[in-house]
C-alpha cells in the first residue's frame, strides 16, 4: 500500500460507489487478484455488491480525477468493525493513497462509536506493504474472529478505537 519515503498528497477521500466505473474496475481488478494469488477458499474480498450492502461503507481517495485507492468499512456484531478491500491503484501504490483510506476508515468507525477494527490479510510476501501499513497504524496481531478460520494463507489483526 504505502511504504517508507513515500510520496505525500493531498487525496480527496469521500464515500464511494461500487457501481462508479473507475471504482468498479479497481474492484474487479482487486478481486480477480486476490483470486489468483490466494488459493481457493481463502480469499474474502468482498465484490461490487457485498460493497453496495447498508452494512459497508465504501470510501475512495481521489488524485483530481483519478481514482487512487478505495478501502470500505464492514460492521460487525459487538461494537466491532473490520477493514475491507483495501486497494491501491498500481499508479498510486508507496505514494500514500492506502494511508489516506485507513485513516479515514478508522475516523469513520470512531465516529460511528466502535470500539475495535479488526481486518484479516494474506501471508505472501504480496501483502508485505499492506501488513507494514496496518502495522504503522497501530494494528497488533490477532485471533482469527467473526466466522474467520485460522490457516496458513491468512493472519488477523486488530485496533482498539
Amino acid at each position: 500500500m504505502d511504504g517508507p519515503g513515500e510520496a505525500r498528497r493531498d487525496y480527496r477521500v469521500r464515500r464511494g460507489d461500487p457501481s462508479e466505473p473507475a471504482i468498479a474496475a479497481l474492484l474487479a481488478a482487486h478481486v480477480a487478484d486476490q483470486r489468483t494469488g490466494t488459493p481457493a477458499g481463502f480469499s474474502f474480498a468482498l465484490d461490487a455488491a457485498r460493497l453496495a450492502a447498508p452494512d459497508v461503507a465504501l470510501f475512495a481517495a481521489w488524485d483530481g480525477d483519478a481514482l487512487a485507492a478505495v478501502g470500505a468499512l464492514k460492521r460487525l456484531d459487538g461494537g466491532a468493525g473490520e477493514v475491507k478491500s483495501m486497494r491501491a491503484a498500481p499508479a498510486y501504490r508507496g505514494r500514500g493513497a492506502g494511508r489516506a483510506i485507513l485513516a479515514v476508515i478508522v475516523a469513520a468507525a470512531r465516529d460511528a462509536g466502535l470500539t475495535r477494527l479488526y481486518l484479516e490479510t494474506g501471508t505472501t510476501p504480496a501483502y508485505d506493504a499492506a501488513l507494514a501499513l496496518y502495522r504503522r497504524a497501530g494494528f497488533a496481531p490477532c485471533a482469527a474472529f467473526a466466522d474467520y478460520q485460522p490457516s496458513p494463507h491468512n493472519q488477523f489483526l486488530a485496533l482498539a478505537l
